[in-house]
């Protein structure tokens, strides 16, 4: 009987040996062997922990595994493909079945949930949401080849659990000429921080500030932030979780009114002077120059956000404030728009007196960057496949911006658009009282809109109240960065439709 039963499974390669799956079974230590491990695959099949179309280790490999008779495996299964449990062909080797139905009439299969009908809720079919890039336009082919050399040329210890804790010496290197050419940070690659995207620079620092505003001595406002009115509400969120306090700044059509920075008290601030979120603004020479001696004068520090430095359109381009002062401003930058999200790379440019305190937090677990990721942005930067990427990418988004420019000047012209001269958002001014309803109608078109009203400070729950601000009222936040090319002149299309005459 058993050679019957062994004839239906498929006979296999020598090289099943070398490279079989590993199954975990547990056999009972009662009743014979086969029937023991025919017991664990029904039950491991059954509680789905082996799932349809699996394929199970040879008989062989299995019967290595478990110290047992290869007859015994071979047998086993062969008696549970009769039963139904699994299948076996030639080239396909032994899989568990789409359907297993079991001759043990004990079993009875479980009855149906009967549950009521849910509508799913309709995916948009456009996406002008702002803050994500045109992912489609990953450099693949140029990131591939500069992966094969970073790991063709990489030191023994970049495969190692990493012993560098503020990030490769050849990213920072590389970061440390790239951002003093084309942003004019002043910095040694000693000074630069490697990190996980700009949300976890920003809490890094966010701790250190904490912990010194706790310390004895440390004074009134050690423990405040000056932040700008309209923003990201995580980034508040993460810097209150650090044990800090936030306090806005006013706003007008030139960005945060840095001259109120002395009357919040406070001791640091976080702002975009490069391209402001949401407003899309730069702020003008004179309030950049005013922050660094605000920062200088109460002994402070300015935690820049270079959100969308590097995609600058019209006019001359604008540099990080981190060049005029060094020890008083912290730098913060990302490759998340201008290569892809996915990477979790980002990178801070610290003064001398936070440096060591930010690096020592890095070494917790849970804050490692991937070593072999640094090493392939940091050829990737030196062999001027960065440069070359984020130009074109600038003119794409440049293209987009001039479409979206042009479709509202014909189909829209008492719509007002502004902060347009960088970045990858813009803002459309509305009719007061109608920012929701052309969000809503907008959805019921398939398409995501963002309004101005969500990154108002106060507008979330446990934010305080924000100044009064010299702005407009209801407008919406379009994002033109990350529908694919072929997608976006439906997207306008939609868009111009949803609009208030």
């Amino acid at each position: 009987m058993a050679d019957s039963w062994a004839s239906q499974v498929p006979p296999e390669p020598e090289a099943d040996f070398a490279v079989g799956s590993d199954l975990h079974l547990e056999l009972s230590q009662t009743g014979g062997v086969r029937a023991s491990l025919m017991s664990a695959l029904r039950d491991a099949v059954r509680s789905g922990r082996l799932a349809a179309g699996t394929r199970l280790p040879s008989s062989r490999t299995l019967a290595a595994d478990l110290g047992i008779a290869r007859n015994t495996v071979a047998d086993a299964y062969a008696e549970l493909v009769a039963e139904g449990w699994l299948t076996a062909r030639q080239g396909s080797g032994t899989r568990v079945a789409e359907r297993a139905v079991a001759s043990d009439t004990r079993i009875e299969p479980p009855a149906p949930v009967r549950r009521p009908p849910v509508r799913p809720a309709p995916a948009p079919v456009y996406d002008l949401m702002p803050g994500s890039p045109d992912v489609s336009s990953f450099p693949r082919a140029a990131w591939l080849t500069a992966a094969r050399r970073a790991i063709t040329h990489a030191p023994n210890d970049a495969f190692g659990y990493g012993t560098h804790v503020a990030g490769r010496p050849e990213l920072r290197r590389a970061l440390a000429d790239y951002l003093a050419r084309a942003r004019g940070v002043r910095a040694a690659p000693e000074r630069i921080l490697i990190c996980s995207g700009l949300s976890e620079g920003l809490r890094l620092v966010g701790e250190v500030l904490g912990a010194t505003a706790r310390l004895p001595g440390a004074g009134p406002g050690a423990d405040l932030v000056a932040v700008e009115s309209f923003g990201l509400d995580i980034h508040r969120d993460l810097l209150t979780g650090c044990g800090l306090r936030t306090v806005a700044v006013g706003f007008d059509e030139q960005g945060p009114r840095t001259e109120e920075l002395s009357a919040t008290g406070a001791r640091a601030a976080l702002l975009t002077p490069a391209h402001q979120f949401p407003f899309g603004v730069s702020l003008p020479a004179e309030r950049r120059a005013a922050t660094v001696k605000w920062a200088v004068e109460c002994g402070g520090v300015l935690l820049e956000d270079d959100y969308d430095g590097e995609f600058r359109y019209d006019g001359q381009r604008i540099g990080a404030v981190q060049g005029l002062d060094p020890e008083h401003v912290v730098y913060m930058g990302t490759a998340s728009k201008s290569l892809s999200p996915a990477l979790r790379l980002g990178w801070l440019v610290l003064p001398e007196r936070l440096f060591a305190a930010v690096a020592e937090l890095k070494r917790r677990p849970g804050f490692q960057t991937s070593g072999l990721d640094q090493l392939t942005l940091a050829e990737f930067i030196t062999s001027g496949a960065y440069d070359r990427h984020v130009r074109g990418m600038r003119q794409r988004y440049q293209r987009r911006r001039d479409q979206l420019v042009t479709a509202l000047a014909e189909r829209a012209p008492h719509i007002k658009v502004s902060g347009i001269a960088a970045g990858l958002h813009a803002v459309l001014e509305l009719p007061q009282g109608t920012e929701q309803s052309v969000i809503n109608g907008a959805a019921w078109q398939g398409l995501a809109l963002d309004g101005l009203r969500r990154y108002r400070l106060g507008a979330g729950t446990g934010d305080a109240p924000a100044p009064r601000d010299d702005v407009m009222g209801d407008a919406l936040v379009v994002g033109y960065g990350s529908p694919p090319d072929h997608a976006y002149a439906g997207a306008l299309d939609a868009l111009c439709r949803a609009l208030p005459d």
